[in-house]
């Protein structure tokens, strides 16, 4: 059990994310939740949310980053960038996000991206093989403007 625990927390300490396309005027902030279903003293299941400190095997989580201008020119080509951290597996259904099992090397929807096999085929990847996540913001960002991005993930 302490092993999860500590494999937990040194997984939430790795969902970094980073800008791209020369962001040096924005502010990115990053929060991670764990979301835990128990049944009420009547059976009922009710979700709770809490702080990520405590992830374990299993547990799903909730990556919520939000981000904001605050240069004073109007940004343009923006992305935000996500390395997964091993032990993670994603949710890959948000329509806008987009998934990378190359490090990076090469973006599309999940279901558009392929890896060669040991024997000199190709498969399609899966949610295991994903190693970074982006999302691109709108084509310009005002000066002020902020927004949030949501994704869930469990702990492997």
């Amino acid at each position: 059990m302490a092993r999860s625990l500590i494999a937990g927390l040194g997984l939430i300490a790795g969902m970094t994310a980073s800008w791209q396309a020369g962001a040096q005027d924005m502010r990115l902030d990053s929060r991670t939740f764990v979301e835990r279903v128990q049944t009420d003293i009547n059976g009922r299941p009710r979700r709770t949310i809490a702080n990520a400190e405590r992830a374990m095997s299993g547990d799903q989580l909730i990556v919520v980053v939000d981000w904001r201008h605050e240069g004073s020119r109007t940004a343009h080509g923006l992305t935000v960038v996500r390395q997964v951290p091993r032990g993670t597996l994603l949710d890959p259904t948000d329509p806008a996000m987009q998934a990378s099992v190359d490090g990076g090397a090469h973006w599309g929807r999940l279901d558009q991206l392929w890896l060669p096999t040991p024997l000199g085929g190709v498969r399609h990847a899966t949610p295991e093989d994903i190693t970074h996540i982006r999302w691109r913001l709108p084509d310009s960002v005002a000066p002020g403007q902020s927004g949030r991005l949501t994704y869930r993930a469990q702990v492997r």
